[in-house]
């Protein structure tokens, strides 16, 4: 058994998932959009013009797989009550993907030595999902 965070992007699908390409190195190992489905949506589930936005995507980031969609196309997603969290390699390797992840976003708790990490932060990215680099110690 095993848990995927499947991720609702509500129409930015295509540009998190560029984002998260540069940011940290994600690569589509599958995307459907809407228009490629062999059955199309419901009437009323996505709203017109939206027949190309992605219905279905894995995403791998190292040894973790993730899911995305634009779900039902609505505007701004809402991810509240979880962040993804990344473990770097070392302090380098954070401190390349906080940056990276923080561009657009809100910086929560600046990268920075804790009790339990020697590099630990908090973000939410301009997406609005919340992320914890840390490196383990």
């Amino acid at each position: 058994m095993r848990i995927e965070p499947y991720l609702f992007f509500e129409g930015r699908c295509d540009e998190a998932l560029a984002f998260y390409a540069e940011a940290v190195g994600a690569q589509v190992t599958m995307l459907m959009r809407y228009s490629d489905s062999p059955e199309p949506p419901a009437p009323g589930m996505i709203p017109a013009g939206s027949e190309d936005k992605v219905m279905h995507a894995n995403v791998r980031v190292g040894d973790t797989t993730f899911m995305a969609s634009d779900g039902n196309c609505r505007g701004e997603p809402d991810f509240r009550g979880f962040s993804l969290s990344l473990t770097a390699a070392d302090e380098a390797e954070a401190k390349r993907a906080f940056i990276a992840l923080a561009e657009g976003g809100q910086v929560l708790m600046p990268l920075g030595k804790t009790f339990f990490s020697p590099c630990f932060g908090m973000l939410t990215d301009r997406f609005g999902v919340g992320w914890m680099v840390i490196v383990p110690a």
